[in-house]
């Protein structure tokens, strides 16, 4: 049942998961996720567009990217092409540490549900002897 970035561990009468260390691919598709989700990014990111707009709408001379902006267009294509795998890695691995945590969460709640029918089953057996006592 424990899968790649968790790992459970037996305490006590049920498990808990715990945290396996993430490898290096992992840690860096968080980070650009992460870095690539934020309003720097967005704003950085709008600026570099705008400024290289900019100087090849002005440069009389040396403007190395003309009107439709081909080059400008490949490395947004080419920026796109190597977010979008690396954000649905870090994504799938979040659904999975998610999957994971529901199935505790399910397996815990179904425990405390055993538990507090035994409970009810043990006041029940109260209230009939004190229900006897007071005849």
């Amino acid at each position: 049942m424990a899968k790649k970035g968790i790992k459970k561990k037996k305490q006590g009468k049920f498990t808990k998961i715990t945290k396996i260390p993430r490898t290096f691919g992992q840690k860096a598709s968080d980070f650009i996720s992460k870095w690539v989700g934020s309003w720097t990014f967005i704003i950085l990111l709008g600026l570099f567009i705008l400024t290289w707009i900019y100087l090849n709408v002005t440069a009389y001379v040396n403007n190395w990217d003309p009107w439709p902006f081909i080059i400008l267009n490949l490395c947004l294509s080419c920026l796109a092409a190597v977010q979008a795998p690396i954000i649905l890695m870090s994504q799938n691995r979040q659904a999975e540490k998610d999957r994971q945590k529901a199935e505790y969460d399910y397996a815990v709640n179904r425990k405390a549900e055993r538990e507090i029918s035994e409970i009810q089953k043990h006041l029940k057996k109260i209230e009939r002897k004190i229900n006897q006592l007071k005849k």
